[in-house]
């Protein structure tokens, strides 16, 4: 299994659209980190991009994310990407925590792209 994070500077980026790069973990039987790749995603703002059928050609099944507007949640679910918002911290560690259960869905879509959706 994959799980995918937009990334910046190896922390969760607040803005899954905007981010630098996503973060992807192949996940082996054991719910280990087996190995990390970086994918640039492709010019565009996330969902008008074409990254979701991009990572889910790679195998993603998990997107976990800082914010993101219900446009990306439904672009990622119609590639088979199921979208955990809410996300912060050091994408190893928002990674694992995830592989032990402990990250969960916000529910919380951004309305805003440009202003203050990080902030809760």
């Amino acid at each position: 299994m994959k799980i995918a994070l937009p990334s910046n500077q190896n922390r969760v980026d607040a803005h899954f659209g905007h981010c630098e790069y996503f973060t992807v973990f192949t996940i082996d039987d054991q719910n280990k980190i087996q190995s990390q790749e970086i994918v640039t995603p492709p010019a565009g703002c996330g969902c008008k991009s074409n990254i979701a059928s991009i990572l889910a050609e790679m195998g993603v099944k998990y997107m976990l994310a800082g914010n993101m507007g219900q446009g990306a949640v439904n672009v990622l679910g119609m590639s088979g990407i199921q979208v955990l918002r809410g996300c912060r911290g050091k994408v190893k560690d928002v990674a694992e925590s995830w592989l032990a259960g402990n990250v969960r869905d916000n529910g919380l879509a951004c309305a805003q792209h440009e202003h203050g959706c990080h902030e809760h």
